[in-house]
């Protein structure tokens, strides 16, 4: 058993007495984090269970009436509802049940996918639960304690993790990802696993989401969309590849955002430069997913091949994943018409942080130009810089610009 940093926060707020919703894309760890938090609870109930979802999920009735069933106790019975969006009924259920009696039941309701729920209106419980999102492993959860220098500071339920997860190199990260499931399976096995999630799983999602979706056009698509990850969206170009509209197009990125699987990274709107992009960036949440996804071999010769952009997007994905539990900040990139970007910029109390990601190992203050432009339009709100490379060590490449290693983020 591994830590995942999330899991104290969570025991100590699925204990009080509120509704748990715990949402991420499939192979998060969300059942592997419940099931540490309560091995035995009093009723768990999975929804893609056929049997399941034959008894529960077509009639919240048999739910109620089971709940009710449950023998009470001193403490509260604990019910687990795994994909509970395959069932929006069961959400007015708990609501139900709740509402009659606050201590007698502690509910968690899990899933991967939002877009029902949206699509309906569904019953989200609002002032009765509190909402929770897990993601694939961050880098403290592989490497705990060596990213003291990031820029976002760790939220302040985090405890150190003192079973880490299998430590892995740069370019394994890069290829392979940071799906627990694929961290902690052979090297010889990762790559047959991500072609399977991203084949099976998707495909399954989408089905079971989406029925109207054509699933071809999608499969399509998400290969071009997986090749594209990281680059500014442009919905025309993408329609005309696939031949569908482009109105389709941001319909699947919505589809691909509900199912947790994806991301936009807005342009920074806080510059006073002209000609600064306004189009939003689309990422997937895994590196190792977007490779096998595209028809790329999720190996780490396929990082060889071109490092750099890859290096990028793990950045991204990493800052992404760390503001989605810090919840304080907001992240964004910067680019002009003419070519000036920076990669990231971090917003967190009120300053603004550029960064920059180069493969290099050995930075000098030419590679930060795009950093020093960016400080000189922003000082009142930018105060340093920063770039994340292959340097052994921190550098300060400039008296407002340091240079971090990769493992250090």
């Amino acid at each position: 058993m591994f830590d995942r940093l999330f899991s104290p926060h969570f025991a100590a707020q699925s204990a009080k007495p509120y509704v748990s919703l715990l949402f991420g894309a499939r192979q998060t760890g969300k059942s592997t984090l419940i099931r540490s938090v309560y091995p035995e609870p009093a009723l768990r109930i999975d929804l893609t269970n056929a049997e399941d979802r034959l008894r529960y999920g077509t009639s919240a009735t048999g739910f109620v009436q089971t709940c009710r069933g449950l023998t009470p106790g001193e403490q509260p019975a604990t019910v687990i509802v795994d994909e509970a969006q395959l069932s929006p009924g069961i959400f007015d259920a708990v609501q139900h049940l709740y509402d009659e009696d606050k201590t007698r039941w502690r509910f968690i309701l899990c899933g991967s996918s939002a877009r029902k729920l949206r699509r309906i209106g569904a019953n989200l419980l609002p002032g009765r639960s509190f909402y929770h999102r897990l993601y694939p492993l961050v880098q403290a959860e592989i490497a705990p304690g060596l990213d003291a220098a990031s820029p976002i500071p760790a939220p302040a339920w985090a405890e150190q993790a003192t079973r880490p997860f299998p430590s892995m190199g740069l370019n394994d990260r890069l290829a392979y990802g940071a799906l627990p499931g694929i961290v902690t399976a052979p090297v010889e096995d990762r790559a047959a696993l991500l072609r399977s999630y991203a084949a099976i799983y998707l495909e399954e999602e989408v089905r079971r989401e989406a029925s109207t979706v054509n699933l071809p056009s999608f499969a399509r698509f998400l290969q071009l969309a997986a090749l594209e990850s990281g680059q500014i969206v442009n919905h025309a170009a993408l329609a005309r590849r696939v031949g569908i509209t482009g109105k389709t197009i941001q319909s699947y990125y919505a589809l691909m955002e509900d199912m947790f699987v994806g991301f936009l990274l807005p342009a920074f709107s806080g510059s006073t430069r002209q000609g600064v992009l306004s189009t939003p960036r689309f990422y997937f949440f895994d590196l190792g997913v977007r490779h096998a996804a595209a028809g790329l071999p999720p190996e780490p010769t396929l990082v060889l091949a071109n490092p750099g952009p890859l290096l990028e997007q793990w950045v991204g994905i990493e800052l992404w994943k760390r503001i989605g539990y810090l919840g304080e900040s907001k992240l964004s990139y910067f680019r002009t018409k003419t070519g000036v970007e920076v990669d990231f910029i971090l917003e967190h109390q009120g300053k603004l942080t550029p960064i920059e990601v180069k493969w290099t190992d050995q930075p000098d203050v030419s590679d930060a130009r795009h950093l020093r432009g960016f400080l000189d339009d922003h000082k009142q709100v930018a105060t340093e810089g920063l770039m994340i490379c292959r340097c052994p060590r921190p550098l300060q490449l400039a008296p407002n610009i340091r240079a971090l290693p990769w493992w250090m983020l």
